[in-house]
């Protein structure tokens, strides 16, 4: 048994809805949007804080009017009030219509609508009309990108959008590239399109921290990673950046992403380093104690794992948990805590032990299955043999064979029959399993070697797409299987994005001709470039999985042939016993057998059918044929 690893992270994230937790919302109607739909109050306050924005008088008596929550206000007051926290400023140069201008403040309190050329709220009243783009020279690009700050100012982001990528296609101002490409993903955040706003994003950051926006471009690109559940871009990017240049606002989940990264390339003790320094307030912080758990015992410091996975239980207890979503998250972090403080004692042969931790784990846990399976186990090491089949039974019932790949339980039913020398339900039930198993792994095998060389992998995308977009009629692989692979968070996350990519190309399709034929024409090129990237991306781990999962099924196939050939081993002693022995008679005949059961009980006997409050507790009455 092997202890859990990064396979179960994803069962935290896979199904969470971010959308509701993570809106990237800025004016006061946004605002009070996310709390009229429940969204966390701490959520709205880091919502906030990452948009780097500074709020009027205006909006925070808004937020006052409307019965905002103290902390959303209190917010909004302290970054009205701290100009080292609004966008960078550049000095305005005298001769300027504006002179008093702080040309990069996105959310100055007297600029805010002030120009009367961007009074109106409709998003189209501000897009130019074919043929009146007016001829750029130097002299007036700072002025131009002015009014597209202005427009995005005045919560009219398909204007600036326009604005801004009409001057990245006239390439006359390069002195502003970085300013651009920074308001024009600001503008496709607004708009909800934001993978589109990554990729401007990431053209900002790409330029380093000496850069004055790459100090706010990659807080929001790390909102992005944290909304698609995709981190492959950020770190890609953040393993080139010194830590220290990490932004203050994003230092907590920029260090577990390099834990995480360096725990991927085995460097244990590096990524300890990071996971260590995460404040205990982070809303990874348990995550990275789990981490913490995961490497102590990789490197056999078996005491501190278990205090590690102990510490996630403890603090699990004092967590201030703000939706359903952070609840399971921490329910599912603790349930694995247990289980691998279980394994450990496993491994160490304590088997009662492990059985201890393991009856921890709740009945409604997403775990719970797989606790079950690994007791079972402990049951059988220590002969109680009628118990592990009842845990079994539980584990293959119809509740969660279509969630659940364990076909290992069949094995383990297989050997625990042969321990009651019932040889020929070992030899009927390996006999189905190969039968069952066999075609699966043919088809794993088959599937990954077609994309095993450098060649093959180049086509990874092509993988992704026969499972995930056009599923092949001839295919045997279970649903269950595909649930386990989505438990790689790598994986998920991939499969999210392009999800939201899609729905990204239907936004697009949506707007009005003017801006879908020019600014909707470019981004739709950009995201059908990144689909075949991101498709193959997410074809290479899909692959990986599958990969594992073959040998997982070949070492399972090979353990039945030998207890197969163990069966015909034990046939024949118990054939030559039988022969040296011809007046043996069968006692087990006429015996009566007693069901007695604790008087806390009340026996039922199983008739085929499955209850969900009889789960866990069925225990078989096998007396064995053993002589």
């Amino acid at each position: 048994m092997k202890l859990a690893l990064r396979a179960f992270f994803p069962a935290v994230l896979l199904g969470s809805v971010f959308a509701s937790s993570e809106a990237l919302a800025l004016s006061c109607d946004e605002i009070m949007n996310m709390v009229s739909v429940n969204v966390p109050t701490h959520i709205v306050v880091q919502t906030m804080e990452d948009s780097g924005e500074t709020f009027s008088a205006d909006e925070i008596r808004c937020l006052v009017n409307q019965g905002a929550p103290q902390e959303v206000v209190q917010t909004a007051k302290k970054m009205g009030a701290k100009a080292e926290d609004s966008e960078p400023v550049r000095a305005a140069e005298p001769e300027k219509q504006r002179p008093q201008r702080k040309q990069d403040e996105f959310d100055d309190d007297e600029e805010l609508g002030a120009d009367s050329r961007r009074s109106s709220r409709d998003d189209y009243q501000d897009l130019p009309e074919e043929g009146q783009r007016r001829p750029l020279s130097k002299s007036d690009c700072e002025t131009q990108v002015d009014d597209a700050v202005d427009a995005l100012k005045a919560r009219k982001p398909l204007g600036a959008s326009k604005m801004l990528f009409d001057l990245l296609e006239d390439g006359g101002c390069q002195g502003q590239t970085t300013r651009i490409h920074y308001y024009l993903g600001r503008a496709l955040y607004e708009l909800k399109l934001y993978h589109s706003a990554q990729y401007y994003f990431l053209q900002v950051i790409r330029k380093g921290p000496a850069n004055p926006y790459f100090k706010h471009a990659l807080p929001r690109l790390v909102t992005i990673s944290r909304y698609t559940g995709d981190n492959s871009d950020l770190v890609r990017i953040i393993s080139k950046i010194p830590p220290e240049e990490y932004p203050r606002k994003s230092r907590n989940y920029l260090y577990y992403l390099m834990g995480v990264r360096l725990y991927d390339q085995d460097s244990l003790a590096e990524a300890r380093q990071y996971f260590s320094q995460i404040s205990t307030k982070s809303d990874v912080y348990l995550k990275s104690k789990y981490f913490e758990g995961v490497i102590y015992n990789k490197q056999g410091r078996l005491k501190s794992a278990v205090k590690s996975f102990r510490d996630v239980m403890r603090d699990a207890e004092t967590v201030d948990i703000y939706s359903d979503r952070e609840l399971a998250e921490v329910e599912d972090l603790t349930d694995l805590s247990l289980m691998n403080i279980a394994r450990i004692y496993y491994g160490i042969q304590r088997f009662d032990e492990a059985t201890k931790y393991y009856k921890l784990v709740p009945r409604d846990s997403t775990y719970w299955p797989q606790s079950l399976f690994e007791q079972s186990w402990g049951l059988f090491m220590t002969n109680q043999l009628n118990e592990a089949l009842g845990m079994v039974l539980t584990v293959n019932s119809p509740f969660y064979s279509s969630d659940e790949f364990l076909p290992e339980t069949q094995i383990l039913r297989a050997l625990t029959f042969f321990n009651l020398c019932e040889y020929d339900q070992v030899e009927t039930e390996l006999l189905a399993f190969e039968d069952t198993l066999r075609p699966i792994y043919d088809e794993l095998k088959g599937f990954t070697g077609k994309y095993r060389t450098k060649e093959g992998k180049k086509l990874a995308d092509q993988a992704f797409d026969a499972y995930f977009t056009d599923w092949p009629e001839s295919s045997i692989l279970p649903a269950s299987m595909f649930t386990q692979f989505l438990r790689n968070a790598d994986l998920a996350g991939l499969v999210r994005h392009l999800e939201l990519m899609d729905e990204e190309l239907d936004t697009i399709d949506a707007q009005k001709s003017l801006w879908r034929d020019s600014v909707g024409a470019h981004l739709k090129q950009v995201i059908q470039q990144d689909l075949v990237r991101y498709k193959r991306r997410a074809g290479l781990v899909l692959l990986s999985e599958m990969a594992r999962q073959a040998n997982y099924v070949g070492d399972l196939l090979t353990q039945s042939e030998i207890i197969r050939f163990e069966v015909v081993s034990a046939q024949r002693a118990d054939y030559a016993y039988k022969m040296s022995n011809p007046d043996l008679v069968d006692t087990t005949s006429s015996t009566n057998l007693d069901f007695a059961t604790s008087v806390d009980l009340t026996y039922w006997p199983f008739n085929g059918e499955f209850w969900e409050d009889e789960l866990g507790y069925y225990h078989y009455t096998e007396q064995g044929s053993c002589r």
